[in-house]
């Protein structure tokens, strides 16, 4: 082969290479799309947010005017978004890319607007003069620093050293004995997207102890399983029935020498197991299961207050939320954060900015009487959570039926006996 047929083979070769080469780049680009070249760095709109936005308006005079009034804005009063500012700040770090940029304390206040109202990404972000967008990646960051900088603090555990403190605050308050927790689990309701088909639902799984905090947390993404499985898929439902928890070994009740596993209480839709009690079911149970379900369900009140008192102070939970599943799990893990961080500070707070005032959560009276908190009212109708239906059909073990009837034998006796259940068994209370 003579020279000039070589170079013609190497030009066609080099011309077959261009063109695969314009091809391979027009299908990637086909696929992630050209950067779009932007108009401005902030919209004209917007370039007055430092002195006509929300934040400047409102929100600092706020804080420094009206402690009330930001309560209700923010939940929280004025020093307590101060300390909770202090604590986000390094997780929240942003280099500056404009003459405008958006500060620590105006994302957090951005995002406790939408998490404490409920109002719209949209809504914020006109009155705070910033993009959807914007907001919507605050609210994402946000949440997501609230969880790192609160949960090692305010969400974690019991250890094996608060587990019988935990106990003894049932005891006292609820009248439940060897008690360290209740339980619920609730549907997280998400909208479905414009385009129609079905929403994925989220389950809230929680347990809380008797001053309404929650001591366990699991959001999973449960709601398109079969109902009875979603308490064994649980890493904490596996954890208790393989009884992998830290719980503290038995203990005697009260002024008897019976002694009794610790346990937690839940309703009906839980399994019944050495650690986790439930009610007796049937329509017209014997005088000693009444007396149980009485006792039974008082205990459980605490984690109807807990979940009745997040979904009262954080409004975005009151509604199905119109989120990604993966940022719904963020937004319900920081509500849980912001609620433990709240409830654990209270009694800091002057009267005017408590988070748990003794009207919102129910009360006993001497005579034993419960009253209805103000967040029943509150969050009447609301759609946000529901009640999943049943979480488990794993049966029961002889065991887990001794320890409720010895529970139950327990109440009958003058050790166990509180005054107002005679009044309410009469009554016919079994709430």
């Amino acid at each position: 082969m003579d020279r000039r047929k070589i170079l013609n083979a190497l030009k066609q070769n080099l011309i077959v290479y261009a063109v695969l080469e314009d091809q391979l780049w027009q299908h990637y680009t086909e696929i992630h799309g050209r950067r779009r070249k932007r108009r401005w760095c902030v919209r004209p709109l917007h370039m007055s947010r430092s002195d006509e936005g929300g934040y400047s308006l409102l929100v600092r005079e706020m804080r420094s005017m009206d402690e009330e009034m930001h309560f209700k804005y923010f939940r929280m009063s004025p020093h307590r978004f101060s300390d909770l500012l202090q604590r986000l700040q390094p997780y929240i770090v942003h280099q500056s890319t404009h003459n405008s940029p958006i500060t620590t304390a105006e994302r957090l206040a951005v995002a406790l607007k939408i998490l404490a109202s409920g109002s719209s990404q949209q809504s914020v972000s006109e009155s705070y003069r910033m993009g959807v967008t914007t907001v919507s990646c605050i609210l994402s960051e946000v949440c997501q620093a609230i969880w790192q900088a609160l949960q090692s603090e305010f969400v974690c555990s019991p250890t094996c050293e608060q587990w019988p403190d935990i106990a003894e605050e049932f005891w006292r308050l609820w009248n439940f004995p060897n008690c360290v927790g209740a339980i619920d689990g609730k549907h997280v309701q998400i909208k479905a997207p414009p385009g129609g088909g079905s929403a994925p639902s989220l389950v809230l799984m929680a347990m809380c102890d008797a001053h309404y905090k929650f001591t366990m947390l699991d959001v999973g993404s449960y709601g398109l399983e079969s109902d009875g499985g979603v308490f064994q898929e649980s890493p904490f439902g596996k954890q208790l029935l393989k009884g992998g928890l830290n719980f503290p070994p038995p203990a005697y009740l009260p002024g008897t020498n019976i002694k009794i596993p610790h346990v937690i209480v839940g309703d009906a839709a839980f399994p019944l197991h050495v650690n986790l009690m439930k009610p007796f079911q049937g329509s017209d149970p014997e005088e000693g299961p009444r007396l149980y379900n009485c006792r039974h369900s008082r205990a459980r009140r605490a984690i109807e207050n807990s979940f009745g008192i997040l979904a009262a102070r954080w409004r975005i939970l009151g509604r199905p939320v119109e989120f990604h599943p993966r940022k719904v799990v963020d937004v319900v893990k920081a509500c849980v954060a912001l609620h433990n961080y709240l409830i654990c500070t209270d009694a800091t707070n002057a009267p005017t900015a408590r988070y748990n005032p003794p009207n919102l959560s129910d009360s006993i009276t001497a005579s034993g009487e419960m009253q209805d908190g103000e967040w029943r009212g509150q969050v009447a109708g609301d759609t946000g959570l529901i009640d999943p239906g049943p979480l488990s059909t794993a049966r029961a073990s002889g065991a887990a039926v001794g320890v409720r009837r010895d529970l139950m034998g327990f109440f009958q006796t003058p050790e166990g006996m509180v005054p107002w259940q005679d009044a309410v068994l009469r009554c016919g209370e079994l709430n």
